[in-house]
């Protein structure tokens, strides 16, 4: 198995991949707030470490996947508030939402869905652990992290501990500040402040878990305290990554991740605005995906390396629906002549030619998950392979490898292949055979007029003829 490289955030550097445990990956994805539906710069996240999975997975690796619902925050009690509902219906509702989105864009389920109000229980142990070993304290019910104390804090981000500082302050009001021995110290636990909020019973009286804390207690429960990859977008590399590496590093005494992955955003309009819900420039997947081929937004999504900025327009959807249209020919064509009659023809430029393309798309796949220079490499194979498959006679055994390596490779893109090459069952099916039938009779009595009239007939139903040395065939626009 070759080696896979990968950008390590915290190093700053291309790092060989080398697992825990042989031919196993344990993969943390921070999962998003439940309290509205995901719009694609949420989605963009879920679908780039999907794509690494199934990668990891192509290669033979058997990843353990876990990604969280954070469903109690100060979002959810707010938006909770505003709907006149409570925060688990909200998070029910929202979970529900997200799960029947990402399955449209043929994400896979990850391995554990933990929720944070299900693991209270280890949250409030988790805690407890923290400051007992001087690395938090309580004020009123709050329970802080000493950021300080954590020696490595600021090293994900890249960032001087007095930069921080001075950044914190001025992000806190006056009464924050009082309860805080330090202005970058941030919250595990918070007590509830008003008699509607959603609580638990603690030691430190009633309240709920802070964002950050969630994510250890759960990447460490299911994973184990030390873990392959921990992943999500760039935004989260601080203060939400940095603090889940203080908070676990200082619980148990070992490092926290291997290796960490952050992607990049999504962007709208000409001036590439980053897409987010506090700019009220979204779109919702839920809405998206009535409007485009899920198929076509996932495509998209996974053919931009992940580290790289996606811009979200139109023009940009339309040549991802081109592209998956190729693809959607090269197998079409392809089954085609896998079930004709015509005799085999071996080709050596053909299977060479695919050989290459196989080692050109893993070696580009395994520097850091380049897909760009991976699709890159099967899109310079096509015009061969077509010209093979309109070949009187042609390699079968070599085309169904390529076939079968194509579908593996769409895979790891989130195509599935059967959908994608699927043809659509119409009322007029029958109608379209009969004229395509009338159509062949008159070419062979050389009836070119009656022949031209059916072909134009068949256009204005949207179906596009093809004339083959194997017979007629047919396809809808």
């Amino acid at each position: 198995m070759l080696a896979v490289k990968i950008y390590n955030t915290l190093t700053r550097k291309k790092e060989e991949f080398k697992p825990l445990v042989a031919g196993k990956i344990s993969m943390y994805v921070c999962g998003p707030t439940v309290y509205n539906y995901i719009h694609i710069g949420n989605a963009r996240s879920a679908i780039a470490f999907d794509t690494i999975r199934r990668y990891f997975e192509y290669k033979g690796y058997k990843v353990k996947y876990v990604s969280n619902f954070t469903d109690v925050d100060d979002k959810m009690i707010n938006e909770a508030r505003s709907e006149k509902t409570t925060v688990p219906k909200l998070a029910e509702k929202f979970i529900n939402a997200y799960l029947e989105d990402t399955a449209a864009l043929n994400i896979e389920p990850a391995t554990l869905h933990p929720r944070a109000t299900h693991e209270i229980k280890d949250i409030i142990s988790f805690v407890q652990t923290l400051i007992e070993k001087g690395y938090a304290y309580e004020v009123d019910g709050d329970v802080y992290y000493r950021a300080k104390k954590f020696s490595h804090y600021g090293e994900l981000s890249d960032q001087n501990i007095d930069q921080l500082e001075e950044g914190a302050s001025e992000h806190i009001n006056d009464e924050e500040q009082n309860r805080k021995e330090d202005p970058i110290d941030f919250a595990l636990w918070k007590g509830q402040k008003e008699d509607d909020e959603i609580a638990w019973d603690s030691p430190w009286g009633k309240g709920r878990p802070g964002w950050h804390i969630e994510c250890s207690v759960m990447s460490t429960k299911y994973l184990g305290e030390t873990i392959d990859i921990h992943g999500g977008g760039q935004d989260l590399e601080f203060p939400h990554h940095e603090n889940e590496i203080a908070q676990s590093e200082a619980k148990t005494g070992k490092k926290f991740v291997n290796y960490w992955l952050h992607n990049g955003f999504v962007t709208v309009g000409k001036d590439e605005e980053k897409m987010s819900k506090s700019l009220h420039n979204f779109v919702t997947v839920h809405d998206i995906i009535k409007e485009v081929d899920p198929q076509v937004l996932r495509f998209f999504m996974a053919s931009v390396q992940y580290r790289h900025q996606i811009n979200y327009s139109e023009y940009n959807l339309k040549q991802a629906q081109t592209i998956l249209e190729r693809f959607k020919n090269t197998l079409t064509n392809i089954d085609y002549r896998l079930e004709d009659d015509s005799l085999a023809k071996e080709s050596a430029q053909l299977r060479e030619a695919v050989e290459n393309t196989k080692k050109a798309f893993e070696e580009a796949m395994d520097d850091d998950f380049n897909v760009q220079n991976a699709l890159a490499a099967i899109y310079a194979v096509l015009p061969l392979v077509n010209a093979n498959v309109n070949e009187k006679n042609v390699d079968k055994e070599e085309l169904r490898i390529f076939k079968e390596l194509l579908s593996a490779w769409l895979n790891i893109f989130g195509i599935d292949c059967v959908k994608l090459t699927a043809k659509k069952a119409a009322s007029n099916d029958e109608e379209i055979e009969e004229l395509v039938r009338q159509r062949d009779e008159a070419r062979k009595n050389k009836n070119w007029a009656v022949s031209d009239q059916l072909r134009d007939q068949l256009k204005e139903m949207g179906v596009t003829i093809q004339d083959t040395p194997q017979g007629t065939r047919w396809t809808r626009d």
